[in-house]
């Protein structure tokens, strides 16, 4: 039961950090005009701290 609440948690700072920086986030949408929207979403993954952030927590979950 304890797990579920650590996922439900960990779910709303996903939630809470797109929406806070990702949603309508300014340097994504001039990468996509510029480059692409793969180059874009490898600029958010790899480069972007926020999407660090998204990915280990991403692995978070993946563990439990």
């Amino acid at each position: 039961m304890r797990e579920r609440g650590h996922k439900k948690n960990t779910f709303r700072q996903v939630d809470r950090l797109l929406n806070t920086y990702c949603e309508g986030c300014f340097l994504h949408k001039q990468l996509v005009t510029d480059h692409g929207r793969r180059h874009a979403h490898r600029f958010c993954i790899t480069k972007c701290t926020v999407g660090e952030q998204l990915k280990m927590m991403g692995s978070q979950l993946n563990e439990e």
